[in-house]
């Protein structure tokens, strides 16, 4: 399995904007602090935006911020924000996947690893990953700890 140097960087990306969610931060920062290639961040950023998950504003107070809260992006919308489908074969999805013979198991057993890959990376947000300091992680312990009390 291969995850791409895009998602990794938009994952990146985003976790830097989830840290700092009262203010922009320019791709140049996030670049810098992440050790990102810019012109490869400034492209991720841009399919980032496309997909709604951040928001931009230009100007000399402009920059990038989160598209949605920390809580409700998952690591399973920004794979497939920046690389469509999860896992390809061939690059060919692998819904069609059909062998003859002793391989028709095969295209199951491939489907199946997609299918777990997109439940771990649907239930990881960013929220999950970023440090017990921030004030949104702080926010969503709080929301669920309401919840489990009720």
């Amino acid at each position: 399995m291969h995850i791409s140097a895009k998602a990794d960087y938009a994952t990146r990306a985003l976790l830097e904007l989830a840290c700092e969610p009262a203010r922009p931060l320019t791709c140049e920062a996030i670049a810098s602090s992440q050790q990102i290639p810019f012109r490869f961040l400034k492209s991720v950023v841009g399919e980032l935006r496309r997909a709604g998950l951040v928001r931009s504003q230009r100007g000399c107070e402009g920059g990038y911020w989160l598209g949605r809260p920390a809580h409700e992006i998952t690591l399973l919308d920004v794979a497939r924000a920046v690389d469509g489908e999860l896992i390809t074969l061939r690059g060919e999805p692998l819904a069609g996947l059909d062998y003859p013979g002793p391989a028709g198991g095969l295209p199951g057993v491939w489907r199946q690893i997609e299918a777990d890959a997109a439940a771990v990376l649907g239930g990881t947000t960013l929220a999950t990953l970023l440090p017990a300091t921030t004030d949104e992680h702080h926010a969503v312990e709080g929301q669920l700890s309401r919840r489990g009390a009720a």
